[in-house]
């Protein structure tokens, strides 16, 4: 057992509620998580700088950018994107190694109960959590901002920013804008609509081309525009030869892929963002609902992964810990892989059943940690 006793009684704590033991275990928790994940991120960022160095090169990205423009933006998403896979594996090969050397059974037999055994690995979970959800709520969406912007500018495939040549969004329930061919260099499209209906049925529309957004004031302007009324079968057009200059509620970023800008929001942001869509009447409130939620469900899947690795590699088996390790890691990509098909069901739901899908792998592992916490040695 090393140099520290087991006795539960002899056991001197260095704060209330923690105990040697417990020091010995959160060590060992933490010391083989963020070792595994600084190898991970080392092993991720040579490939990624491997695949990259050509257009490094040929756009003369300066070395203070490619350190602090990019990489620096890029590491904090794959630690978070490897928490929940690396606290599980971590989780696996430390406690089925104790296991091994009878280091558990001992624990037990002084009289440390499996729910007492827990406790160190809880407040490892919880230190792990709170990294996972300071990373989710406020500095991914940062440095994706950041990271986009050097992609933007000296890498090749992403030089241009995505804008899709037909544009439609839901700018307030009702009233539907189209927009063609916008270039966000220029701030201009060469066409724009935007059409009322009531019900299924167009009211009345207003078109414009060689159309600009500016932006200091948010105004949509042109040169001229015409005006469409549909009264029963009639349709009453005028054309207005004086500039338009109008404001709606449409600004630039809206134009892009709103999925991949939602993920550059902090979560005040995010959460301001979707009150905006709610009040506009979007049909994409799904997805901007599926970001939200993801962001906080799976950093709490932490806990649950750690209940399934302790109560799966409590037991000493004669085949080792491969054994242990190889069950968890399927576990484990079942999550993942339960979570992304969840996800994307989500994304065409609305409101509380948009909700219930990102957390339903959550429950699911939930309950799988609890009837495996139950079999676990007691």
């Amino acid at each position: 057992m090393g140099d520290y006793r087991l006795e539960e009684k002899n056991l001197r704590s260095w704060w209330p509620g923690f105990k040697i033991l417990d020091s010995y275990i959160t060590r060992k928790f933490l010391g083989t998580f963020f070792l595994a994940i600084a190898l991970i991120i080392i092993i991720v960022v040579v490939f990624d700088a491997v695949e990259k160095i050509d257009d490094f090169i040929e756009m003369k990205a300066p070395l203070k950018e490619i350190i602090f423009g990019y990489y620096i933006n890029f590491i904090p998403y794959f630690i978070n994107l490897f928490c929940g896979l690396f606290t599980f594996i971590a989780v696996i090969f430390f406690t089925s190694q104790m296991a091994g050397r009878t280091e558990i059974t001992a624990i037990q037999a002084s009289g440390v109960s499996f729910r007492r055994l827990l406790w160190p690995y809880f407040l490892s979970a919880m230190l792990i959590t709170g990294i996972s959800l300071f990373l989710n709520l406020e500095v991914i969406p940062s440095a994706n901002s950041k990271r986009v912007e050097f992609e933007a500018q000296f890498l090749r495939k992403n030089r241009r920013v995505q804008y899709e040549p037909h544009i439609f969004r839901q700018i307030e329930p009702g009233v539907f804008a189209y927009i063609r061919n916008f270039n966000p260099s220029t701030n201009k499209a060469s066409f724009m609509t935007i059409e009322r209906f009531e019900g299924s049925s167009v009211v009345e529309s207003l078109e414009a081309s060689e159309v600009t957004y500016n932006e200091e004031t948010g105004h949509w302007q042109a040169p001229k525009y015409a005006t469409h009324k549909f009264i029963g079968e009639d349709d009453i057009f005028e054309l207005h030869k004086s500039k338009l200059d109008t404001l709606i509620n449409l600004s630039k970023q809206e134009l892009g892929k709103v999925e991949n800008l939602i993920t550059t929001m902090k979560i005040d942001e995010l959460n301001t963002f979707i009150e905006q869509q709610k009040a506009k009447g979007s049909d994409m409130i799904g997805i901007f609902e599926v970001e939200r939620q993801k962001r906080y469900s799976y950093p709490i899947s932490v806990f649950i992964l750690t209940v399934i690795g302790v109560s799966l590699s409590a037991r000493k088996m004669r085949s080792g810990t491969g054994v242990n390790i190889g069950i968890g890691v399927i576990l484990c990509f079942t999550y993942i892989m339960l979570g992304r098909v969840f996800e994307e069901i989500a994304k065409g739901r609305e409101g509380a059943l948009a909700i219930l899908m990102v957390w339903l792998p959550n429950i699911l592992f939930a309950i799988i940690a609890t009837y495996i916490y139950r079999k676990a040695p007691k």
